[in-house]
């Protein structure tokens, strides 16, 4: 078998050339030195010093050449990668450091768009899930829900869009595996081949989509939600919480005595900026702040704190709730100093058709009530936000252009 050695200069290798390249330069410079130094004539020495600089530039281009030929061989795009790299090694890891703490689709959307401004996020995603795909998999596998855990991962990976796909991917009804994600599967089986390491399972499974920043679960403890209503009645299990008749009065949590990971915690204390929301008030933000030791780490935390506002009521949950009262419930929870500022959406000019359909689930706009929001003691920003699909949810570029705008004015001030 040939010499391991030799094998560079096999024909396709692409490497060959510019290594003649650097080799050609190396005796062109060669060349130039010489007629500079041992003849006396100008034309000569002037002659020489362009060899010189021809030789050089041969160097420089069969060297840098081989670099890239060297580097896109482990890069599935070759140079298009490499350029993707460089933007986010060098321009990304310079953004600040953001939190963003939530769950369900609202967070994942928020991370869709920050991931474009900074790779230094960390997601600190709910477990409290129990219903769907995610409450099937706690009862059989003694796992914190790893749904909401599922989206951001996809949300902020680098991976090929066939492999957030592929984790997105739902097994159709008529399947054994009826209802599940694929994403969630691979969760529950990466958290058994690590010895029933959750977090650790998140950061494997966060290599294998090569995600920008991390992902964080917001405990490691199996634990369940429980809602209290005005009416006196109570309901355990975050899938049943949504309550016609009556409003929540407060949420707690039940099961396991619930701690911080450490991760999360860690990154609290060194962020630059938290956002909370947007999402499901009672089931998806708040459940992350009455975790012990959650709320006090964000008081004591020196980021610049902001939520997001819902942009629709959520019929069972947040009925005829304005702004103010999303951020009252949210501080009543939690601590008054875990949010200085509050980012709502101001369009409530959406389509009809579109209005209709949420109306016909009892859904209406939350009305962006600034004054009172104001008069409470935080800061508001109160812009358009408006996106329109199936769904009304927010832009993801908006909402970003809006949270960076906030983020960007504050360093200013802290300076």
């Amino acid at each position: 078998m040939p010499n391991d050695r030799f094998k560079i200069l096999y024909p396709g290798m692409r490497v060959k050339r510019w290594l003649f390249t650097v080799l050609a330069g190396v005796v062109v410079v060669g060349i130039g030195a010489a007629l500079s130094s041992k003849f006396d004539y100008v034309f000569v020495r002037v002659l020489g010093t362009l060899w010189i600089l021809c030789g050089i530039v041969l160097i420089v281009l069969g060297v840098s050449k081989t670099i890239v030929s060297l580097l896109t061989l482990f890069l599935p795009k070759g140079e298009q990668d490499l350029v993707s790299i460089l933007y986010q090694r060098r321009y990304l890891e310079r953004g600040p450091k953001i939190v963003a703490i939530g769950g369900g689709h609202g967070l994942s959307h928020l991370l869709s768009g920050l991931k474009e401004y900074t790779s230094n996020i960390t997601a600190i995603v709910t477990v409290a899930d129990s219903g769907g795909s995610s409450g099937r998999l706690r009862e059989a596998f003694d796992i914190v829900a790893p749904g909401d855990i599922r989206n951001c991962l996809v949300a902020l990976a680098d991976a090929p869009a066939l492999m957030g796909e592929l984790f997105q991917f739902r097994f159709a009804n008529e399947s054994e595996f009826k209802g599940h994600n694929f994403g969630n599967l691979f969760l529950t089986a990466m958290f058994q081949v690590t010895g029933r390491d959750f977090e650790r399972a998140v950061k494997e499974t966060s290599r294998v989509l090569a995600i920008r920043g991390k992902v964080v679960p917001s405990t490691v403890n199996n634990i369940h939600l429980v809602a209290e209503y005005e009416d006196g009645s109570v309901t355990r299990g975050e899938a049943d919480i949504p309550n016609t008749k009556s409003r929540v009065k407060r949420i707690y949590l039940t099961g396991e005595e619930a701690k911080p990971t450490q991760d999360a915690l860690d990154a609290i204390a060194d962020a630059d900026a938290i956002i909370m929301g947007p999402g499901s008030l009672y089931t998806s933000v708040i459940p992350n702040l009455i975790i012990d030791g959650m709320s006090q780490a964000l008081v004591k935390s020196a980021a610049f704190k902001i939520y997001v506002c819902n942009m629709m009521t959520q019929n069972g949950e947040s009925d005829g709730y304005s702004a103010s009262d999303h951020l009252k419930a949210l501080v009543d929870h939690a601590d008054v100093k875990v949010v200085d500022a509050c980012i709502l959406n101001n369009n409530l000019d959406a389509p009809s058709d579109a209005l209709g359909r949420y109306k016909a689930q009892n859904s209406y706009p939350v009305i962006p009530d600034c004054d009172k929001i104001r008069e409470m003691g935080y800061i508001t920003y109160a812009t358009d936000l408006l996106s329109v699909t199936d769904y009304l949810r927010h832009d993801s570029k908006k909402l970003n252009k809006a949270v960076i705008k906030l983020i960007e004015q504050y360093r200013v001030i802290k300076r």
